[in-house]
């Protein structure tokens, strides 16, 4: 990953200057923090991955491994029983807008035919009920408080008895990354401290809402990336996991092992926290949950009735409504936003407009940001790695286009583009991977079909022209803005493009089990998907899934423990 950029714009305190509605770190801050760990014998079994990306028979699997895995908290009531409500839509693998606004996606998607010598890969569900329609989304959220409440009082889980910071580490073949896991400072996206490159989506961010302010818990990290420069950080984090001993030890069943320290004295962290002061960060993981922590934070100050503006005690109205996974996206949560406010007192703010720049319309400024004088709500969880010491994995996501035969599929494309045939799928890999962007390889039951040289005039009249020329060369944008709508005239949507990570050979599977076509895309580049955040920018869905993902239920965060 190349440098994070420098020079950007950062809120502080201006002296005369009114409040903003949201406290507003200056820099990037990671906060100490007392974490709360599982009192078990291995750890490993009371750990899942990210909720995103865990399957319904992933949870049979968790549950069985040990009945208090952490997937009962952040996946509450996804049981046995047919009486849950299941999975939610995913974090950044969210499902996407429908074809018009206002209408929502059709049945989840159901999962190929698994392999029993290879892991199911995630599919996005979107469901609001449980699968006989009995019991609301709703009660769920309970559920998890109780059972996080239970958990505690019986000592299943323990916070420590000190904040810290928690240098984490995963460790595997070919895999090492170590990190900090901490309470990160909720700056605006308009300050530039911590970018976005996904839009987001309502139906998501009202699920983790939900979830987050009825357990008062943030209970798995986001994953941002910065660039260190071999810093003060990142030689403590090295020196630490070389030096000390772990507090925790696990190997998962994906054959990585994951250990933790705890970093707890004021030195060592004030140190960390000085050198990431002027630093930027870029989202890897969990824009929906970030998203979340800001939505939450001014839901938790109007309901304490915490002042929101300068000499104003009057707050917010916590959001209200349903929020669908088949709303349009937005790319940030904001005051204008249903999900942020129903505060009829404040003026509303202008589309796409954030807290920062609402008060630089105003000619207002941010206060100085006094930790001491808040709340738990006003950071949220994450693990920061320092991505040029660690550089990180990025992965290609494949669509599968079930009412679209492969014969009929290479038909249209050669209108506008050049189609070079293999008769089998690692050959037309390999000529993907050599093939210069934009490329995509076409697959199914009858071979492969690689679509290289694509008619610049064509292609330059439906590309969007207020897009950059950066975001329009990218592969996805090419397939979101050309292939789907022009070439094959169908919109990108869950109900037409469906969606598999990583695996060539489940996208092809499921392809030729439905008489589709597997369209097969090379992983972005990471500078690239850099340089598009850093320009405001925001890559099209389904773009990135950056690894190694933080294990959930090696430490959780309760507001009241921090």
């Amino acid at each position: 990953m190349g440098r994070l950029l420098e020079g950007a714009s950062i809120c502080g305190s201006m002296p005369g200057m009114g409040t903003p509605e949201l406290p507003i770190p200056a820099g990037l801050v990671l906060r100490p923090f007392r974490g709360v760990r599982f009192a078990v014998e291995d750890p490993a079994k009371v750990t899942s991955p990210p909720y995103d990306l865990i399957s319904d028979a992933d949870v049979e699997v968790l549950l069985d491994s040990h009945p208090n895995n952490v997937v009962r908290l952040i996946l509450p009531c996804s049981s046995r029983s047919n009486s849950s409500p299941g999975t939610p839509a995913d974090d950044d693998h969210s499902s996407s807008p429908a074809a018009t606004p206002g209408t929502h996606p059709g049945p989840p998607l159901q999962p190929p035919a698994q392999d029993a010598a290879r892991p199911q890969p995630p599919v996005t569900r979107t469901r609001t009920t449980s699968p006989t329609a009995e019991t609301p989304l709703e009660p769920r959220y309970a559920v998890a408080r109780d059972t996080l409440r239970n958990w505690l009082d019986a000592g299943i889980l323990v916070p420590d008895d000190v904040p810290a910071l928690y240098v984490y580490e995963q460790s595997g073949p070919d895999v090492l990354q170590r990190g900090l896991i901490g309470d990160v400072g909720l700056a605006d996206p308009a300050q530039r401290i911590i970018l976005p490159h996904e839009d987001v989506f309502p139906g998501p961010i009202a699920d983790r809402l939900a979830l987050m302010s009825t357990t008062q818990a943030n209970l798995e990290p986001i994953f941002l990336l910065y660039d260190g420069g071999n810093g003060t950080a990142t030689r403590l984090v090295n020196e630490v996991a070389a030096e000390r001993r772990p507090l925790v030890s696990a190997h998962t069943e994906d054959g990585l092992t994951h250990r933790l320290w705890a970093i707890t004295a004021p030195d060592e962290i004030a140190a960390i926290n000085a050198d990431l002061h002027h630093r930027q960060a870029l989202i890897a993981d969990g824009h929906h949950r970030y998203a979340t922590y800001r939505v939450l934070q001014r839901q938790e100050r109007a309901t304490r009735h915490l002042p929101t503006t300068a000499g104003d005690t009057h707050a917010a109205q916590p959001p209200t409504g349903d929020a669908h996974v088949g709303q349009p996206p937005i790319g940030d949560t904001h005051a204008g936003h249903p999900l942020a406010t129903g505060d009829s007192a404040a003026p509303p703010s202008a589309p796409g407009e954030t807290d920062v720049s609402q008060h630089a319309r105003a000619g207002t400024a941010a206060p100085a940001y006094d930790e001491a004088a808040l709340g738990p709500w006003d950071f949220g969880l994450a693990l920061l790695v320092d991505s040029r010491a660690y550089p990180p994995d990025l992965k290609a996501i494949h669509r599968v286009i079930e009412g679209l035969p492969l014969d009929e599929a290479v038909s249209r494309a050669k209108s506008s583009w050049q189609v070079h045939d293999y008769k089998d799928l690692a050959a037309g890999l390999a000529a993907l991977e050599g093939a210069p962007e934009p490329a995509f390889l076409l697959a199914g039951e009858d071979g492969s079909h690689l679509l290289t040289d694509p008619d610049p005039v064509q292609l330059a009249r439906a590309m969007p022209p207020d897009q950059s020329d950066h975001w329009n060369s990218l592969n996805t944008s090419v397939l979101a803005e050309f292939v789907l709508p022009v070439v094959w005239g169908m919109r990108d949507n869950d109900q037409t493009v469906h969606i598999v990570h990583h695996d060539t050979d489940a996208a092809v599977s499921m392809a030729v089990r439905t008489g589709g076509t597997a369209v097969i895309l090379k992983p972005l580049v990471v500078d690239d998907v850099l340089a598009i955040a850093a320009g405001g920018e925001r890559v099209p869905r389904k773009s990135t899934s950056f690894g190694p993902k933080p294990r959930t239920g090696l430490v959780l965060r309760t507001f009241a423990t921090d």
